[in-house]
């Protein structure tokens, strides 16, 4: 493990734990994600519990919330807590404008979030955060864990020299992509976004940089040759994709709701239980712009 690594974690794991009143916490890995318990997201939180769940959120990053039985309003009443709830970009005729529904079952032929990304990223303001309710897992009792990538170690583990390569670029989100990429055009209806936002931006909370690029939005960095945009892009979604400790697992069980933070984490929808089925809810929640 080189200096780079070693230095990133160090910063990481000394720094000292938080405290909880109203919850127990406890760590997916030492770098991201933790399990709550002791709430019940059905009831009225207290000021102290949504306080502890901010620390929580902002601390961890990926909350993860089991055994919860809840409405569609008791779902948009808890995202409500954390800022306006976002709105489907292709809401289901009929349904709710708020609530998108993901689900894959035999006659799926590709699910949402199946690699590497940060939802939205090519809006003018991406979400802040998603909370995805599952209420159906595989009927064979596994799969469809979803991986979650930790963006600011992912920064921090770059050399000083490559941090200050990237510091100064921007790259090209284009909300096209996902439909190009599987040979496809967006759908009519679609006003497809297209912004350019920093490679590295600062956490609007905690002031934090963070890596902020994802192969299934992000076109191209304008400030480089072409040839030079795509190798610098591929190592970096390479260093995403396959840098071990910058992950956590969420392995499903049915009533469960995960909340992670948009902004700092990448997510892998694991498509591996093909052909059972899963289906979930998820609620977003408005976001800001992205800034170096």
């Amino acid at each position: 493990m080189d200096q780079f690594t070693l230095d990133a974690i160090a910063r990481i794991t000394t720094a000292p734990r938080e405290t909880y009143e109203s919850f127990t916490v406890d760590p997916l890995t030492p770098l991201l994600g933790a399990e709550i318990s002791g709430l019940d997201l059905s009831e009225e939180l207290t000021p102290v519990q949504q306080k502890d769940i901010r620390t929580a959120f902002l601390t961890h990053h990926v909350l993860v919330f089991r055994d919860q039985h809840l409405t569609p309003e008791d779902h948009k009443r808890f995202a409500a807590l954390f800022g306006p709830l976002h709105l489907d970009s292709l809401p289901e005729e009929g349904g709710d404008p708020y609530i998108l529904k993901v689900s894959a079952n035999k006659d799926s032929k590709v699910v949402v979030g199946n690699g590497w990304h940060a939802d939205g990223t090519a809006d003018d303001e991406p979400s802040l955060g998603s909370m995805l309710y599952v209420t159906e897992v595989p009927e064979i009792g596994s799969g469809g864990d979803t991986l979650f990538a930790n963006m600011h170690l992912a920064y921090d583990m770059l050399s000083p020299a490559m941090k200050t390569f990237l510091d100064g670029l921007t790259a090209v989100h284009d909300g096209a992509r996902p439909w190009l990429t599987l040979g496809q055009l967006p759908p009519a209806e679609y006003d497809v976004p297209r912004n350019e936002h920093p490679v590295v931006v600062r956490h609007p909370d905690t002031g934090r940089k963070i890596l902020f690029v994802n192969g299934p939005y992000t076109s191209h960095i304008p400030q480089l040759a072409a040839g030079e945009s795509k190798a610098v892009l591929e190592m970096l979604y390479d260093h995403v994709a396959r840098t071990n400790l910058l992950h956590c697992r969420v392995r499903w069980e049915a009533n469960t709701l995960v909340f992670w933070d948009n902004r700092c984490v990448q997510h892998h929808a694991t498509w591996d239980y093909f052909p059972y089925s899963r289906y979930g809810q998820r609620v977003a929640i408005d976001g800001t712009r992205p800034r170096a």
